[in-house]
């Protein structure tokens, strides 16, 4: 972590707060403390359960080094990073306490890393569906309690813990270190044979961090968000 604290990342980092707070970001503190309170949950379930997701992947493959270190768990306590949720909330980026694996525990490691990094993707996108269903359902039954102020707070709540968990997959997809995209892309095109893969892995965060800082990130995102949130909202929700 010290380290971390004197890298060109940090630095960066630091220069996507200084950015929110130039483009007003943090003009009116109570709005901004009640927009965060609304996306509290999403950002929370959304990092715990991507985590879970990949140690529990990576426990039923044979490794059993998630369950000593006690990540088999959804309890926020476990995978969320204090300097990663700060920045989250700060700068608009963050990230969770990655989990450890042993790829040596696997019987077709190529096949099972491939698994394991799609796994934390695949559960953003089913506690996406999951939440969806929810608002269905209250839909279904109860559709005016949605009117009430209790109600659309409760929706604006489950609203983004949709979009969040959205933008969790989707950002965790791009092919760049340490993301699970590149991991997938690792395996489908067994990139560590290559010379450049290490070098590109120990840059990857700043690599990142670069391409955020850039604007880059978000000719994915915004479309890719966009579009599965609607198919999301006109498939299942209406």
């Amino acid at each position: 972590m010290k380290r971390f604290f004197k890298s060109p990342a940090f630095v960066i980092l630091i220069m996507l707060v200084i950015l929110n707070i130039v483009e007003g970001r943090f003009d009116n503190p109570m709005d901004w403390l009640m927009s965060e309170l609304l996306m509290l949950p999403g950002i929370i379930i959304g990092l715990s359960f991507h985590e879970f997701a990949h140690g529990a992947m990576s426990y039923a493959l044979g490794d059993p080094t998630p369950k000593l270190q006690g990540r088999l768990t959804i309890n926020p306590a476990s995978h969320i990073d204090p300097f990663g949720f700060i920045a989250l909330l700060l700068a608009g980026f963050g990230w969770g306490v990655p989990v450890q694996i042993d790829p040596r525990y696997y019987k077709h490691r190529r096949r099972d890393e491939f698994l394991v990094s799609i796994a934390g993707v695949a559960m953003n996108f089913l506690v996406a569906i999951v939440f969806s269903l929810i608002i269905k359902v209250i839909f279904i039954i109860q559709p005016t309690w949605l009117i009430g102020e209790v109600g659309d707070i409760v929706l604006n709540i489950f609203h983004y813990i949709i979009l969040i968990n959205l933008v969790l997959m989707i950002f965790n997809l791009l092919p760049v270190p340490p993301l699970d995209g590149f991991g997938i892309v690792t395996q489908i095109f067994n990139l560590e044979k290559y010379s450049w893969y290490y070098k590109v892995y120990d840059k990857g965060f700043l690599i990142l961090l670069l391409l955020i800082f850039l604007n880059i990130t978000d000719y994915v995102l915004t479309p890719g968000v966009d579009f599965v949130y609607s198919w999301l909202v006109n498939t299942i929700i209406f």
